[in-house]
């Protein structure tokens, strides 16, 4: 148990150490005293192990670059593997949000980080030429553990964090890990220029230390919260809750277009624009970049102004930046098809942490309807809030999958991803009016009294419950 552990309420009886016992981040005063600083060590670590994560996830977006023609792989094969890799890490969200509770935030992160070493491993014993593309398949679909850490990473931290901080915090903790995907494509450009594009082992070689010393650390530095416990009965609130569902349409528009055009960005670039490995690479980090870092701007403008007007605006712009791309496309202009796909980069990364700010919020707001006030709402709203978010994040990176099996079919079909832009315009435009519908319009009559200058708030008048987050 480490020192500051025992200073917010000793060991909680559990074997072994770096048990919190006690844990109140909407007190004020133990925040300030203790809090605080705890949970920032805890989200700096949790942010190093998150980002290893989804560098493994995304690894295959890298390794498709390495693959030239001796492999035998059509475009369509390639898309199909990074598809795979998608879809295994959406569908272990789901059990990885359970696991914090079950085993602790630390120990799962130790435990997840160590997972690593097995797609990592394998990858560096398969990657030639002659082997089998059942054998690519299943260690792609080995490197989705990856991207599950997302779920468990954010439950943990969502748990530190009091709420009006949670969408600094949850955009950082996120924001930190989509940097990544960025950074082992920036690796892979590295190899590429320097090496050649037949040295994938390289790659693998610079991750297979950092996935150990990231277990070390989380082991090291890390703590586990005893008052975090699973509840089935939240698991089960949560999938009857319609905002659970609402929410994952929302995150499939913001993070299944990060993770799905992060992971598709190179192919489309070396199959429609006949781009060379070592120039596709040159680029295909720049988007991914400048949507990770721009993810905690989207979660502190959230906390500022609300989530859903951030959210609503952000698919607005989604909107016009895919039709620059649709326009480009069909012109072949690639400096404006780079302009319009980075913008579109960017725009996931503001959404991304403005949809997430969005879901404790809508929690909390729910207690108050219940009538429930202080501690006891704060409770609520985090039982609720921790349950939904793996399955919003196993929501959105199913977008991700839909996104590859879209340029996938479109590259099949008219040898040009255009058509799957125009879908993806579509989706974009259902998000905008789900978003108004559902979080921002105003029953006739109806006033928030969390809205300032509205003066008394009319008691038999609807209230807006779901306005302002």
């Amino acid at each position: 148990m480490t020192t500051e552990a025992a200073r917010t309420g000793g060991s909680s009886g559990r074997r072994g150490g770096h048990w919190i016992e006690h844990w109140d981040p909407e007190n004020e005063t133990f925040w300030a005293e203790s809090g605080e600083r705890i949970a920032r060590r805890n989200l700096w670590f949790s942010v190093m192990s998150e980002h290893i994560g989804f560098s493994v996830w995304s690894l295959w977006s890298v390794m498709v670059l390495f693959m030239g023609p001796e492999y035998g792989l059509a475009p369509a094969d390639k898309f199909f593997l990074v598809a795979v890799t998608t879809l295994v890490g959406a569908v272990l969200r789901v059990p990885y949000t359970f696991a914090v509770a079950k085993f602790g935030g630390r120990n799962w992160t130790i435990i997840s980080a160590l997972m690593l070493l097995v797609p990592t491993t394998a990858a560096w014993f398969v990657m030639e030429p002659g082997t089998s593309y059942g054998t690519f398949l299943l260690i792609a679909s080995l490197t989705g553990i990856g991207g599950a850490n997302f779920a468990s990473s954010m439950t943990n931290i969502n748990s530190f964090y009091p709420l009006r901080k949670k969408g600094w915090a949850l955009g950082m903790n996120a924001g930190g890990g989509n940097i990544g995907v960025p950074v082992i494509q920036l690796v892979g450009l590295l190899v590429i220029g320097t090496a050649g594009a037949a040295h994938p082992h390289i790659v693998l070689g610079i991750y297979i230390p950092l996935v150990v010393v990231s277990a070390v650390c989380a082991a090291l530095f890390m703590d586990n919260l005893a008052p975090v416990k699973n509840d089935t009965g939240a698991a089960k609130d949560a999938a009857r809750e319609p905002h659970t569902w609402i929410m994952s349409l929302l995150y499939v528009g913001t993070f299944g277009s990060f993770i799905g055009y992060s992971f598709a960005f190179g192919l489309v670039l070396t199959t429609q624009f006949d781009r060379t490995p070592l120039q596709a690479a040159s680029l295909t980090f720049i988007g991914p970049l400048l949507g990770s870092l721009v993810r905690p701007v989207g979660g502190q403008l959230a906390d500022r102004f609300g989530g859903a007007r951030i959210t609503l605006w952000n698919f607005a712009a989604m909107g016009a930046a895919t039709l620059v791309v649709i326009f480009a496309a069909v012109q072949e202009s690639l400096p404006l098809f780079l302009v319009g796909f980075i913008a579109l980069f960017v725009l996931t990364g503001v959404g991304n942490g403005s949809t997430y700010k969005m879901i404790p919020g809508i929690f909390q707001n729910k207690a108050l309807e219940r009538g429930l006030t202080g501690e006891a709402a704060a409770a609520y709203g985090r039982r609720l809030s921790g349950a939904s978010m793996g399955l919003i994040g196993a929501a959105g990176a199913v977008g991700g999958l839909g996104i590859n099996l879209a340029f996938r079919q479109a590259f099949m079909t008219t040898g040009s991803g255009t058509p799957a832009f125009v879908s993806f315009l579509a989706f974009y435009a259902l998000c905008l009016v789900v978003t108004w519908a559902v979080y921002l319009r105003r029953p006739a009559g109806a006033r928030s009294a969390a809205e300032p200058g509205t003066g008394e708030a009319d008691e038999e008048a609807p209230r807006p419950v779901y306005a302002e987050v």
